[in-house]
């Protein structure tokens, strides 16, 4: 079927899309207040797609930013499934050998819940670790 024959679904779909924007502008701007400095944002290669890719000291942050409104029953840390962390990890990787980067790589979630008008920003460091193997 048409993605027209459901036009319920494509407003939803146009209003989760402008919620990420909206919280990747937010969490660059949280970034750069903690004196990140912000390398790329919406870094596509292929099918790899990172948020945020920052530079925190010495350190190599790929940032995952997961925007909710207030309707949404999990969490958005909860949204960062194994396979989304394979993925994150594995665009990291080409990322680091396309740029030819050397430094320790950390892998954050900025997470911004959106509510009455505003929004709540969380943001967990080393929110996981790349699976061994």
């Amino acid at each position: 079927a048409a993605s027209s024959d459901y036009p319920l679904r494509d407003v939803y779909k146009r209003q989760g899309h402008e919620l990420g924007r909206k919280g990747e502008e937010l969490a660059v701007g949280h970034l750069r207040s903690l004196g990140y400095e912000i390398l790329e944002v919406n870094w596509f290669s292929h099918h790899l797609e990172i948020d945020i890719i920052a530079k925190d000291g010495n350190e190599l942050v790929i940032v995952e930013v997961k925007a909710r409104g207030t309707d949404s029953y999990e969490h958005p840390s909860e949204a960062v499934s194994n396979k989304k962390i394979r993925f994150l990890v594995n665009a990291a990787e080409a990322y680091i050998q396309l740029k030819d980067i050397n430094l320790d790589t950390r892998f954050d979630v900025i997470s911004i819940i959106f509510q009455d008008g505003g929004f709540e920003i969380e943001h967990f460091k080393d929110a996981f670790y790349p699976p061994i193997g």
